[in-house]
């Protein structure tokens, strides 16, 4: 095993209750394992389509990143950031997990039913600077209002259709 990956396989289990059965349910048909928040990080869950533009922000600085991680089915992107007793975190969709908290995880560097990871943990302890992460939210979310403004709507209901092909609020593929 290289030695990054077993890095990371330690810093990770570290935050369980028991280290050895969280690395025993990685290796279990589910593969994921449930580890406590607020010790060694807290989680940061925001809807998709606000998080992958700031994921995509966040890794064009010079910082190096924390892990990130998808839960495809649910549509949300989980920050791992600092643990902070007075984290309070405020938006639509947004939710924020300290101390007394717990997040499902697979084994890092693999992907366990809908969970993947966007950014596994290097096992570096590198967690995902919490003045980087809002801005790169404001951004995104500054991102997706611009792109609402310039969708065409329904006359008859309000609702977004498509523009033509290569004019304001149109998708060419």
């Amino acid at each position: 095993m290289r030695t990054v990956s077993r890095q990371a396989i330690e810093w990770l289990s570290a935050a369980a209750t028991d280290p050895r059965e969280c690395k025993r349910q990685w290796h279990s048909e589910g593969g994921t394992a449930v580890l406590g928040c607020g010790r060694f990080w807290d989680v940061l869950s925001v809807p998709e389509e606000l998080a992958v533009p700031a994921l995509e922000a966040l890794l064009g600085i010079p910082q190096p990143p924390g892990p990130a991680l998808v839960d495809t089915s649910a549509r949300r992107v989980a920050f791992f950031l600092p643990p902070d007793p007075e984290g309070r975190w405020i938006g639509s969709g947004i939710r924020y997990a300290g101390k007394g908290a717990w997040v499902a995880v697979p084994a890092p560097h693999r992907a366990a039913g809908r969970l993947r990871w966007l950014v596994p943990p290097d096992g570096s302890g590198a967690l995902f600077v919490p003045a980087a992460v809002e801005l790169a939210l404001q951004l995104a979310l500054g991102g997706l209002a611009a792109r609402e403004r310039t969708k065409r709507r329904c006359p008859a209901c309000g609702a977004s259709v498509p523009g033509p092909p290569g004019r304001g609020g149109g998708r060419t593929v």
